[in-house]
Protein backbone atom coordinates (compact mmCIF):
# COMPACT_ATOMS: atom_id res chain seq x y z
CA UNK A 1 0.00 0.00 0.00
CA UNK A 2 1.22 3.11 -0.97
CA UNK A 3 2.38 5.95 1.64
CA UNK A 4 -0.67 8.31 0.24
CA UNK A 5 -2.86 5.63 0.16
CA UNK A 6 -2.08 4.88 3.96
CA UNK A 7 -2.87 8.62 4.32
CA UNK A 8 -5.84 8.66 3.82
CA UNK A 9 -6.97 5.69 5.56
CA UNK A 10 -5.58 7.61 8.66
CA UNK A 11 -7.73 10.85 7.56
CA UNK A 12 -10.81 8.94 7.23
CA UNK A 13 -14.14 9.07 10.15
CA UNK A 14 -14.89 5.62 11.23
CA UNK A 15 -19.00 6.96 10.74
CA UNK A 16 -19.23 8.65 7.56
CA UNK A 17 -16.07 6.51 6.04
CA UNK A 18 -14.95 10.29 4.58
CA UNK A 19 -11.89 12.34 5.23
CA UNK A 20 -12.39 14.32 8.40
CA UNK A 21 -14.76 17.44 8.08
CA UNK A 22 -14.33 20.00 10.76
CA UNK A 23 -12.61 16.60 13.37
CA UNK A 24 -13.27 16.97 17.19
CA UNK A 25 -11.69 14.71 19.48
CA UNK A 26 -13.31 12.35 22.64
CA UNK A 27 -11.19 12.20 26.03
CA UNK A 28 -10.53 8.45 24.83
CA UNK A 29 -8.59 9.98 21.57
CA UNK A 30 -10.25 8.78 18.96
CA UNK A 31 -11.24 11.59 16.16
CA UNK A 32 -14.38 12.27 14.64
CA UNK A 33 -16.27 14.53 12.20
CA UNK A 34 -18.38 16.73 15.15
CA UNK A 35 -21.92 16.50 13.13
CA UNK A 36 -20.96 12.24 12.93
CA UNK A 37 -20.33 12.11 16.45
CA UNK A 38 -22.86 14.66 17.06
CA UNK A 39 -25.40 12.22 15.88
CA UNK A 40 -24.20 9.25 17.41
CA UNK A 41 -24.28 11.13 21.20
CA UNK A 42 -27.68 12.17 20.54
CA UNK A 43 -29.41 8.92 19.70
CA UNK A 44 -27.32 7.93 22.99
CA UNK A 45 -29.14 10.56 24.98
CA UNK A 46 -32.01 8.50 26.29
CA UNK A 47 -29.61 5.84 27.72
CA UNK A 48 -28.16 8.39 30.22
CA UNK A 49 -24.25 6.69 29.25
CA UNK A 50 -22.71 8.24 26.41
CA UNK A 51 -19.89 6.05 24.48
CA UNK A 52 -16.62 6.36 21.77
CA UNK A 53 -18.24 4.04 18.74
CA UNK A 54 -14.94 2.85 18.66
CA UNK A 55 -13.09 1.98 22.02
CA UNK A 56 -16.85 2.20 23.68
CA UNK A 57 -15.20 3.99 26.45
CA UNK A 58 -18.19 5.63 28.70
CA UNK A 59 -19.16 8.74 29.59
CA UNK A 60 -21.40 9.81 32.38
CA UNK A 61 -22.32 13.12 31.30
CA UNK A 62 -22.43 14.27 27.01
CA UNK A 63 -18.56 14.55 26.92
CA UNK A 64 -16.50 17.37 26.01
CA UNK A 65 -15.47 17.18 21.90
CA UNK A 66 -12.26 19.21 21.59
CA UNK A 67 -11.47 20.78 18.31
CA UNK A 68 -8.63 19.19 16.64
CA UNK A 69 -6.80 21.73 14.66
CA UNK A 70 -3.58 19.97 13.44
CA UNK A 71 -5.43 17.24 12.21
CA UNK A 72 -8.00 19.61 10.63
CA UNK A 73 -5.45 21.19 8.87
CA UNK A 74 -4.27 18.22 7.72
CA UNK A 75 -7.24 16.52 6.13
CA UNK A 76 -8.11 19.76 4.47
CA UNK A 77 -4.66 20.49 2.94
CA UNK A 78 -4.88 16.48 1.42
CA UNK A 79 -8.08 16.82 0.09
CA UNK A 80 -6.64 20.22 -1.91
CA UNK A 81 -3.97 18.08 -2.97
CA UNK A 82 -6.22 14.88 -4.01
CA UNK A 83 -8.12 17.41 -5.97
CA UNK A 84 -5.42 19.31 -7.54
CA UNK A 85 -4.01 15.44 -8.49
CA UNK A 86 -7.45 14.59 -9.94
CA UNK A 87 -7.26 18.12 -12.10
CA UNK A 88 -4.27 16.83 -13.30
CA UNK A 89 -4.24 13.62 -14.16
CA UNK A 90 -7.83 13.67 -15.41
CA UNK A 91 -6.29 15.32 -18.62
CA UNK A 92 -3.65 14.02 -21.08
CA UNK A 93 -1.50 14.81 -23.70
CA UNK A 94 -2.89 14.77 -26.70
CA UNK A 95 0.19 13.99 -28.78
CA UNK A 96 1.32 10.77 -26.07
CA UNK A 97 -0.79 7.90 -28.18
CA UNK A 98 0.79 5.21 -26.64
CA UNK A 99 0.20 5.54 -23.31
CA UNK A 100 -1.47 8.28 -21.41
CA UNK A 101 0.86 11.12 -19.61
CA UNK A 102 -0.86 13.75 -17.51
CA UNK A 103 -0.94 17.36 -19.07
CA UNK A 104 0.50 19.85 -18.32
CA UNK A 105 -1.18 22.97 -20.32
CA UNK A 106 -3.08 23.29 -23.42
CA UNK A 107 -2.88 25.48 -25.80
CA UNK A 108 -6.03 27.11 -27.19
CA UNK A 109 -4.85 27.93 -30.57
CA UNK A 110 -4.01 24.13 -31.51
CA UNK A 111 -6.63 23.08 -29.05
CA UNK A 112 -4.28 20.48 -27.42
CA UNK A 113 -3.17 19.73 -24.20
CA UNK A 114 0.49 18.95 -23.98
CA UNK A 115 2.90 17.00 -21.59
CA UNK A 116 6.76 18.84 -20.91
CA UNK A 117 8.33 16.62 -23.42
CA UNK A 118 5.36 18.17 -26.06
CA UNK A 119 5.46 21.69 -24.46
CA UNK A 120 9.30 22.12 -25.09
CA UNK A 121 9.02 21.44 -28.83
CA UNK A 122 5.71 23.75 -29.24
CA UNK A 123 5.39 26.54 -31.02
CA UNK A 124 6.15 30.24 -29.07
CA UNK A 125 4.58 32.27 -31.58
CA UNK A 126 2.29 34.71 -30.15
CA UNK A 127 -1.54 32.92 -30.99
CA UNK A 128 -0.56 30.21 -29.40
CA UNK A 129 -2.09 30.80 -25.68
CA UNK A 130 -1.14 28.59 -23.40
CA UNK A 131 -3.43 28.05 -20.58
CA UNK A 132 -3.72 25.26 -17.06
CA UNK A 133 -5.35 21.85 -18.82
CA UNK A 134 -8.60 21.92 -19.45
CA UNK A 135 -11.12 19.62 -21.54
CA UNK A 136 -13.36 22.58 -22.95
CA UNK A 137 -10.83 24.34 -24.95
CA UNK A 138 -13.34 25.14 -27.67
CA UNK A 139 -15.16 27.18 -25.12
CA UNK A 140 -11.84 29.36 -24.82
CA UNK A 141 -12.31 30.38 -28.61
CA UNK A 142 -14.76 32.76 -29.94
CA UNK A 143 -18.38 31.32 -31.26
CA UNK A 144 -18.64 34.35 -33.77
CA UNK A 145 -14.51 34.85 -35.21
CA UNK A 146 -13.20 31.87 -33.98
CA UNK A 147 -10.48 33.15 -32.61
CA UNK A 148 -8.96 32.90 -28.77
CA UNK A 149 -10.05 35.02 -26.10
CA UNK A 150 -7.79 36.90 -24.78
CA UNK A 151 -9.65 39.78 -23.46
CA UNK A 152 -12.56 40.51 -21.24
CA UNK A 153 -14.70 43.22 -21.31
CA UNK A 154 -15.57 44.79 -17.69
CA UNK A 155 -19.00 46.63 -19.17
CA UNK A 156 -20.46 43.73 -20.68
CA UNK A 157 -18.70 40.63 -18.43
CA UNK A 158 -17.86 38.45 -21.47
CA UNK A 159 -14.89 37.00 -22.86
CA UNK A 160 -14.00 38.39 -26.06
CA UNK A 161 -11.15 38.04 -28.77
CA UNK A 162 -9.24 40.28 -30.71
CA UNK A 163 -12.00 41.05 -33.42
CA UNK A 164 -14.41 41.78 -30.97
CA UNK A 165 -12.17 44.26 -29.37
CA UNK A 166 -12.64 46.41 -32.43
CA UNK A 167 -15.61 45.71 -33.81
CA UNK A 168 -18.88 44.30 -31.57
CA UNK A 169 -16.95 45.87 -28.31
CA UNK A 170 -15.25 48.67 -29.69
CA UNK A 171 -15.01 52.16 -26.99
CA UNK A 172 -15.65 49.85 -24.31
CA UNK A 173 -12.83 49.06 -21.55
CA UNK A 174 -11.18 45.34 -21.72
CA UNK A 175 -8.43 43.75 -19.65
CA UNK A 176 -6.13 40.61 -20.52
CA UNK A 177 -7.57 37.62 -19.52
CA UNK A 178 -4.73 37.29 -17.05
CA UNK A 179 -5.00 40.83 -15.65
CA UNK A 180 -9.07 40.76 -15.04
CA UNK A 181 -8.48 36.98 -13.36
CA UNK A 182 -5.86 38.55 -11.35
CA UNK A 183 -8.11 41.64 -10.00
CA UNK A 184 -10.83 38.80 -9.43
CA UNK A 185 -8.45 36.90 -7.24
CA UNK A 186 -7.11 40.00 -5.51
CA UNK A 187 -10.75 40.53 -4.28
CA UNK A 188 -11.56 36.54 -3.85
CA UNK A 189 -8.62 36.69 -1.39
CA UNK A 190 -10.18 39.50 0.25
CA UNK A 191 -13.04 37.81 0.62
CA UNK A 192 -11.13 34.85 1.76
CA UNK A 193 -9.61 36.35 4.66
CA UNK A 194 -12.62 37.89 5.87
CA UNK A 195 -14.14 34.24 5.88
CA UNK A 196 -11.08 33.35 7.53
CA UNK A 197 -12.05 35.57 9.97
CA UNK A 198 -15.26 35.08 10.84
CA UNK A 199 -14.65 31.00 10.65
CA UNK A 200 -12.18 31.90 13.73
CA UNK A 201 -14.15 33.80 14.95
CA UNK A 202 -17.09 31.55 14.64
CA UNK A 203 -14.73 28.82 15.70
CA UNK A 204 -13.87 30.41 18.33
CA UNK A 205 -17.65 31.39 19.94
CA UNK A 206 -18.07 27.54 19.56
CA UNK A 207 -14.98 27.02 21.75
CA UNK A 208 -16.09 29.35 24.10
CA UNK A 209 -19.40 27.96 24.46
CA UNK A 210 -18.30 24.25 24.39
CA UNK A 211 -16.46 25.21 27.12
CA UNK A 212 -19.24 26.99 29.19
CA UNK A 213 -20.91 23.59 28.56
CA UNK A 214 -17.97 22.29 30.35
CA UNK A 215 -17.98 24.60 32.75
CA UNK A 216 -21.68 23.64 33.38
CA UNK A 217 -21.74 19.72 33.55
CA UNK A 218 -18.60 20.05 36.37
CA UNK A 219 -20.47 22.95 38.24
CA UNK A 220 -23.55 21.06 37.97
CA UNK A 221 -21.72 17.48 38.79
CA UNK A 222 -20.32 19.42 42.20
CA UNK A 223 -23.59 20.78 43.29
CA UNK A 224 -25.19 17.13 42.52
CA UNK A 225 -21.94 15.78 44.61
CA UNK A 226 -22.39 18.18 47.61
CA UNK A 227 -26.12 17.79 47.83
CA UNK A 228 -25.78 14.32 48.08
CA UNK A 229 -23.05 14.57 50.73
CA UNK A 230 -25.00 17.18 52.29
CA UNK A 231 -27.79 14.69 52.51
CA UNK A 232 -26.29 12.10 53.37
CA UNK A 233 -24.80 13.52 56.90
CA UNK A 234 -28.12 15.14 57.36
CA UNK A 235 -29.37 11.66 57.38
CA UNK A 236 -26.34 10.47 59.24
CA UNK A 237 -26.48 12.94 61.53
CA UNK A 238 -30.72 12.80 62.35
CA UNK A 239 -30.24 8.30 63.12
CA UNK A 240 -27.36 8.90 65.36
CA UNK A 241 -29.48 11.81 67.08
CA UNK A 242 -32.77 8.83 66.40
CA UNK A 243 -31.01 6.29 68.39
CA UNK A 244 -29.46 8.81 70.90
CA UNK A 245 -32.93 9.51 71.88
CA UNK A 246 -34.38 6.06 71.94
CA UNK A 247 -31.77 4.40 74.01
CA UNK A 248 -32.37 7.53 76.33
CA UNK A 249 -36.10 7.27 76.68
CA UNK A 250 -35.09 3.39 76.84
CA UNK A 251 -32.73 3.80 79.37
CA UNK A 252 -34.79 6.05 81.86
CA UNK A 253 -37.84 3.45 80.95
CA UNK A 254 -35.68 0.54 82.52
CA UNK A 255 -34.49 2.51 85.55
CA UNK A 256 -38.35 4.25 86.55
CA UNK A 257 -39.56 0.76 85.63
CA UNK A 258 -37.32 -1.04 88.32
CA UNK A 259 -37.41 1.74 90.88
CA UNK A 260 -41.46 1.66 90.35
CA UNK A 261 -41.25 -2.46 90.86
CA UNK A 262 -39.35 -2.09 94.07
CA UNK A 263 -42.14 0.29 95.56
CA UNK A 264 -44.53 -2.18 94.21
CA UNK A 265 -42.97 -4.97 96.10
CA UNK A 266 -42.75 -2.98 99.25
CA UNK A 267 -46.45 -1.75 99.29
CA UNK A 268 -47.57 -5.54 98.67
CA UNK A 269 -46.37 -6.90 101.47
CA UNK A 270 -47.68 -3.69 103.67
CA UNK A 271 -51.13 -4.73 102.26
CA UNK A 272 -50.84 -8.47 103.27
CA UNK A 273 -49.98 -7.22 107.04
CA UNK A 274 -52.89 -4.60 106.72
CA UNK A 275 -55.23 -7.48 105.78
CA UNK A 276 -54.19 -10.14 107.85
CA UNK A 277 -54.11 -7.08 110.89
CA UNK A 278 -57.81 -6.10 109.60
CA UNK A 279 -59.09 -10.52 109.38
CA UNK A 280 -57.80 -10.30 113.40
CA UNK A 281 -59.81 -7.03 113.95
CA UNK A 282 -62.99 -8.35 112.47
CA UNK A 283 -62.53 -12.06 114.09
CA UNK A 284 -62.59 -10.21 117.84
CA UNK A 285 -65.39 -7.94 116.55
CA UNK A 286 -67.27 -11.04 115.83
CA UNK A 287 -66.60 -12.80 119.29
CA UNK A 288 -69.23 -12.96 121.80
CA UNK A 289 -67.46 -13.27 124.88
CA UNK A 290 -66.32 -10.26 126.12
CA UNK A 291 -63.26 -11.44 128.71
CA UNK A 292 -61.79 -12.61 125.21
CA UNK A 293 -62.08 -9.14 123.25
CA UNK A 294 -60.63 -7.14 126.47
CA UNK A 295 -57.93 -9.41 126.55
CA UNK A 296 -56.41 -8.49 123.18
CA UNK A 297 -54.32 -5.39 122.86
CA UNK A 298 -55.82 -1.68 122.08
CA UNK A 299 -56.65 -1.40 118.82
CA UNK A 300 -54.11 1.30 118.22
CA UNK A 301 -51.41 -1.21 119.64
CA UNK A 302 -52.26 -3.51 116.74
CA UNK A 303 -50.73 -0.53 114.15
CA UNK A 304 -46.59 -0.44 113.95
CA UNK A 305 -45.45 2.64 115.88
CA UNK A 306 -42.87 3.25 113.73
CA UNK A 307 -45.57 3.15 110.69
CA UNK A 308 -47.23 5.15 112.75
CA UNK A 309 -44.86 7.79 112.76
CA UNK A 310 -43.36 7.37 109.34
CA UNK A 311 -46.69 8.82 107.96
CA UNK A 312 -46.88 11.51 109.90
CA UNK A 313 -43.56 12.87 108.63
CA UNK A 314 -43.83 11.75 104.92
CA UNK A 315 -47.55 12.95 104.87
CA UNK A 316 -48.04 9.37 102.59
CA UNK A 317 -45.39 10.58 100.11
CA UNK A 318 -43.71 6.37 100.91
CA UNK A 319 -46.94 5.44 98.77
CA UNK A 320 -46.48 7.65 95.73
CA UNK A 321 -43.35 7.66 93.53
CA UNK A 322 -41.25 11.09 93.37
CA UNK A 323 -40.79 13.51 90.74
CA UNK A 324 -37.55 13.10 90.32
CA UNK A 325 -37.79 9.62 89.48
CA UNK A 326 -40.17 10.54 85.92
CA UNK A 327 -38.19 10.79 82.91
CA UNK A 328 -35.86 13.18 81.96
CA UNK A 329 -37.10 15.02 79.22
CA UNK A 330 -34.28 17.84 79.82
CA UNK A 331 -32.05 15.33 78.47
CA UNK A 332 -34.54 14.92 75.56
CA UNK A 333 -35.87 18.31 75.10
CA UNK A 334 -31.49 19.22 74.56
CA UNK A 335 -31.18 16.57 71.82
CA UNK A 336 -34.43 17.47 69.90
CA UNK A 337 -33.21 21.34 70.07
CA UNK A 338 -29.75 19.45 68.52
CA UNK A 339 -31.97 18.42 65.81
CA UNK A 340 -33.41 21.32 65.37
CA UNK A 341 -30.47 23.42 64.87
CA UNK A 342 -29.26 20.77 62.41
CA UNK A 343 -32.69 21.72 60.32
CA UNK A 344 -32.33 25.71 60.87
CA UNK A 345 -28.74 25.23 59.37
CA UNK A 346 -30.00 23.23 56.48
CA UNK A 347 -32.75 26.23 56.00
CA UNK A 348 -30.31 29.11 56.18
CA UNK A 349 -27.98 27.81 53.58
CA UNK A 350 -29.62 29.44 50.39
CA UNK A 351 -25.89 29.81 49.87
CA UNK A 352 -22.74 27.69 51.63
CA UNK A 353 -20.56 30.93 51.38
CA UNK A 354 -20.22 33.44 53.96
CA UNK A 355 -22.15 36.80 53.89
CA UNK A 356 -20.60 39.51 52.48
CA UNK A 357 -19.11 42.33 54.79
CA UNK A 358 -20.82 45.24 53.28
CA UNK A 359 -20.09 48.50 54.76
CA UNK A 360 -21.86 51.74 53.62
CA UNK A 361 -19.99 54.57 51.66
CA UNK A 362 -20.33 57.63 53.54
CA UNK A 363 -19.29 59.91 50.46
CA UNK A 364 -22.28 58.88 48.24
CA UNK A 365 -25.05 59.09 51.26
CA UNK A 366 -27.55 62.26 50.39
CA UNK A 367 -27.48 64.95 52.68
CA UNK A 368 -30.64 64.15 54.33
CA UNK A 369 -29.24 60.60 55.89
CA UNK A 370 -27.37 59.72 58.71
CA UNK A 371 -24.85 57.00 58.41
CA UNK A 372 -23.56 54.92 61.89
CA UNK A 373 -20.19 54.96 62.90
CA UNK A 374 -19.74 51.01 62.24
CA UNK A 375 -21.60 51.90 58.37
CA UNK A 376 -24.00 49.20 58.95
CA UNK A 377 -27.04 51.55 59.21
CA UNK A 378 -28.67 54.96 57.40
CA UNK A 379 -31.62 56.53 59.12
CA UNK A 380 -33.70 59.21 57.45
CA UNK A 381 -33.29 62.45 59.45
CA UNK A 382 -34.45 66.20 58.82
CA UNK A 383 -31.85 68.18 59.62
CA UNK A 384 -29.57 68.24 56.33
CA UNK A 385 -25.93 67.17 56.76
CA UNK A 386 -23.07 69.67 56.14
CA UNK A 387 -21.80 67.26 53.96
CA UNK A 388 -19.82 68.50 50.38
CA UNK A 389 -21.47 68.07 46.84
CA UNK A 390 -19.82 65.81 44.68
CA UNK A 391 -20.37 63.55 41.91
CA UNK A 392 -20.44 60.51 44.02
CA UNK A 393 -22.94 61.69 45.96
CA UNK A 394 -26.30 61.24 45.66
CA UNK A 395 -28.68 64.47 45.36
CA UNK A 396 -32.90 64.25 45.59
CA UNK A 397 -33.17 60.75 47.23
CA UNK A 398 -31.87 59.79 50.31
CA UNK A 399 -30.13 57.02 49.11
CA UNK A 400 -26.37 55.53 49.90
CA UNK A 401 -24.07 52.60 48.13
CA UNK A 402 -21.53 50.11 49.80
CA UNK A 403 -18.20 50.71 49.07
CA UNK A 404 -17.68 47.28 48.25
CA UNK A 405 -18.50 45.97 44.84
CA UNK A 406 -18.67 42.44 43.15
CA UNK A 407 -17.52 41.58 39.89
CA UNK A 408 -17.67 37.33 40.64
CA UNK A 409 -18.96 34.92 42.46
CA UNK A 410 -21.79 34.31 44.72
CA UNK A 411 -22.89 36.14 47.82
CA UNK A 412 -25.56 37.65 50.06
CA UNK A 413 -26.41 40.17 52.91
CA UNK A 414 -28.79 40.59 55.28
CA UNK A 415 -30.70 43.93 55.92
CA UNK A 416 -33.31 44.89 58.33
CA UNK A 417 -35.93 47.57 58.01
CA UNK A 418 -37.81 50.07 60.08
CA UNK A 419 -41.06 48.76 60.45
CA UNK A 420 -43.34 51.78 60.53
CA UNK A 421 -41.04 53.52 57.53
CA UNK A 422 -40.20 53.06 54.03
CA UNK A 423 -37.65 52.08 53.04
CA UNK A 424 -36.19 49.95 49.67
CA UNK A 425 -32.61 47.69 49.67
CA UNK A 426 -30.87 46.55 46.16
CA UNK A 427 -27.75 46.85 44.09
CA UNK A 428 -26.49 48.82 41.45
CA UNK A 429 -23.67 49.55 38.87
CA UNK A 430 -21.32 52.52 40.04
CA UNK A 431 -22.16 54.30 36.53
CA UNK A 432 -25.50 54.67 37.96
CA UNK A 433 -26.56 58.69 37.64
CA UNK A 434 -26.48 60.71 40.68
CA UNK A 435 -29.27 63.35 40.56
CA UNK A 436 -33.14 63.16 39.16
CA UNK A 437 -35.06 60.87 38.37
CA UNK A 438 -33.34 58.49 37.14
CA UNK A 439 -31.00 57.81 39.86
CA UNK A 440 -33.72 55.99 42.16
CA UNK A 441 -32.91 52.56 42.81
CA UNK A 442 -34.84 51.16 40.13
CA UNK A 443 -35.60 53.49 38.22
CA UNK A 444 -33.28 52.53 35.52
CA UNK A 445 -31.45 49.92 33.64
CA UNK A 446 -28.51 49.75 36.15
CA UNK A 447 -30.20 48.56 39.04
CA UNK A 448 -32.51 46.23 40.78
CA UNK A 449 -34.63 46.56 44.13
CA UNK A 450 -37.27 45.51 46.63
CA UNK A 451 -39.31 48.37 47.86
CA UNK A 452 -41.30 48.36 51.29
CA UNK A 453 -44.24 51.46 51.00
CA UNK A 454 -46.97 51.69 52.97
CA UNK A 455 -46.75 47.83 54.41
CA UNK A 456 -46.90 46.90 51.02
CA UNK A 457 -43.78 45.20 49.10
CA UNK A 458 -42.97 45.56 45.26
CA UNK A 459 -39.64 45.21 43.35
CA UNK A 460 -38.63 47.42 40.48
CA UNK A 461 -36.02 47.66 37.75
CA UNK A 462 -36.03 49.87 34.52
CA UNK A 463 -38.85 51.88 36.17
CA UNK A 464 -40.95 48.02 36.20
CA UNK A 465 -42.42 47.70 39.30
CA UNK A 466 -43.77 44.02 40.15
CA UNK A 467 -46.05 43.90 42.98
CA UNK A 468 -45.61 41.13 45.19
CA UNK A 469 -49.13 39.70 46.18
CA UNK A 470 -48.42 37.76 49.24
CA UNK A 471 -48.29 38.93 52.75
CA UNK A 472 -44.84 39.63 54.24
CA UNK A 473 -44.86 39.48 57.94
CA UNK A 474 -41.00 40.14 58.54
CA UNK A 475 -39.13 43.26 58.24
CA UNK A 476 -35.65 41.27 57.14
CA UNK A 477 -34.32 40.50 53.73
CA UNK A 478 -32.02 38.41 52.49
CA UNK A 479 -30.06 39.54 49.26
CA UNK A 480 -28.02 36.92 47.07
CA UNK A 481 -26.22 37.41 44.13
CA UNK A 482 -24.97 34.72 41.70
CA UNK A 483 -22.42 37.28 39.09
CA UNK A 484 -21.84 34.32 36.58
CA UNK A 485 -25.16 33.10 36.60
CA UNK A 486 -26.70 36.39 36.23
CA UNK A 487 -29.30 36.59 38.83
CA UNK A 488 -30.15 38.33 41.77
CA UNK A 489 -32.82 37.49 44.62
CA UNK A 490 -34.44 38.46 47.42
CA UNK A 491 -35.95 36.65 50.44
CA UNK A 492 -37.96 36.88 53.47
CA UNK A 493 -35.68 35.85 56.49
CA UNK A 494 -38.66 34.15 58.24
CA UNK A 495 -39.29 30.38 59.31
CA UNK A 496 -39.47 29.20 56.81
CA UNK A 497 -37.20 30.99 54.89
CA UNK A 498 -39.02 32.42 52.01
CA UNK A 499 -38.35 33.35 48.53
CA UNK A 500 -39.76 36.60 47.07
CA UNK A 501 -38.33 37.10 43.35
CA UNK A 502 -34.99 36.81 41.07
CA UNK A 503 -33.94 39.45 38.46
CA UNK A 504 -32.21 37.71 35.98
CA UNK A 505 -29.61 39.85 33.41
CA UNK A 506 -26.08 39.73 32.31
CA UNK A 507 -24.23 41.93 34.63
CA UNK A 508 -21.63 44.05 33.05
CA UNK A 509 -20.32 46.34 35.97
CA UNK A 510 -19.22 45.76 39.23
CA UNK A 511 -22.80 45.48 41.59
CA UNK A 512 -22.77 47.59 44.43
CA UNK A 513 -25.39 47.44 47.93
CA UNK A 514 -27.75 50.27 47.53
CA UNK A 515 -30.28 51.58 50.29
CA UNK A 516 -32.61 54.19 50.53
CA UNK A 517 -34.66 55.65 52.99
CA UNK A 518 -38.14 57.72 52.90
CA UNK A 519 -39.52 60.14 54.94
CA UNK A 520 -42.81 58.84 56.41
CA UNK A 521 -45.48 61.37 58.05
CA UNK A 522 -48.70 59.96 60.17
CA UNK A 523 -50.96 61.64 62.13
CA UNK A 524 -48.59 64.94 61.95
CA UNK A 525 -45.85 63.08 63.64
CA UNK A 526 -42.30 61.84 61.64
CA UNK A 527 -42.39 58.40 61.77
CA UNK A 528 -38.69 56.23 61.85
CA UNK A 529 -37.38 55.18 58.93
CA UNK A 530 -33.94 53.25 58.60
CA UNK A 531 -32.37 50.40 57.23
CA UNK A 532 -29.70 47.92 58.91
CA UNK A 533 -27.50 45.73 57.50
CA UNK A 534 -27.07 42.92 59.21
CA UNK A 535 -24.98 40.16 57.98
Amino acid sequence: MSSSAILRDELLCSICLSTFKDPVMLRCGHNFCRVCIGRVLDTQDGSGVYSCPDCREEFQQWPALTRNINLHNVAERFLITQQEKEEITGICCTYCVDSPVPAVRSCLHCEASLCDKHLRVHSKSPEHVLSDPSTSLEKRKCSVHKKVQIYYCTEDAAFICIYCSAREHQGHRFELLDEASEKRKKKLRNVFQKLTTKREETEERVGNLEERRRKAQEKAAGEAERVTALCTDIRRRVDDLEKKLLSEISRQEKEESLSLSALIHQLEIKKDELSRKMRHIEELCNMTDPLTVLQEPDTGDLCDPEEEGGDEDTGGHDEQPHDGDDLDVAVISHTLHTLCDVISGIRSGIYVEDPADILLDETTAANNLLISDDLKTATWTREKQKRPETAERFQGYNQVMSRRGFTSGRHYWDVEGSRSGNWMVGMCYPSIVRRGRQSLIGNNNKSWSLERYNNEYSVIHDWEVIRLPDKISSDRVRICLDYEAGQLSFYELYDPIRHLHTFTATFSEPLHAALRVYWRKVNGSYMDSWVRITG
